[in-house]
């Protein structure tokens, strides 16, 4: 399939992906107009940065995808990667770092759109807080995507308000026209 080919899904897989590319998309609109510097900042007491996001939500999405189309009963969570992947490096730009995120969700839609069944059962990997093997179905590990892109939403667009002011909803209000 065509990265940029349209996929035709229907009932929950449509309301589910439709959840997942509304949360993306504001994600997105949280991101809109800043530079490398501007996606480097930190702007809370916290490490996380706007670039920083986009590259974990990216990075947790592909993992999962690999999990469903590749499934691993002996697979392990990998800590330095996970932390890793909340760190906008000096090489990359934000402009990058979207172009992947929009790759994956490309590879979101085409592996949802290909399962025979959300009910397909996917092992997890172990990790310190989970030392024995779960199997969770392919919705509950879509549905796990959408609350993990949600919940970074959420912290993007509090990083984006104390950097310049700007927030999501805002620039949702004047995409539609309404002036502030």
């Amino acid at each position: 399939m065509a990265e940029n080919e349209t996929f035709v899904t229907t009932g929950e897989r449509a309301d589910l992906l439709g959840l997942l590319a509304d949360q993306r998309h504001n994600l997105l609109i949280t991101v809109r107009g800043i530079d490398d510097e501007q996606a480097r900042a930190r702007t809370t007491v916290s490490e996380l940065t706007l670039g920083g996001l986009i590259k974990h939500v990216t990075r947790t999405e592909r993992n999962w995808l690999e999990s469903i189309r590749e499934p691993d009963e002996n697979a392990e969570f990998d800590m330095a990667d996970a932390a890793a992947s909340h760190a906008m490096t000096g090489d990359e730009t934000i402009a990058g770092l979207i172009d992947d995120y929009r790759k994956v969700a490309a590879e979101t839609e085409r592996t949802i759109a290909a399962l025979d069944d959300l009910d397909t059962l996917i092992p997890l990997p172990t990790a310190p807080w989970a030392p024995e093997r779960q199997w969770w179905t392919a919705r509950r590990v879509l549905l796990h995507v959408l609350r993990e892109t949600a919940q970074h939403s959420g912290h993007a667009d509090i990083i984006r308000e104390s950097l310049d002011g700007a927030n999501t909803t805002r620039q949702m209000g004047e995409d539609a026209g309404m002036e502030f």
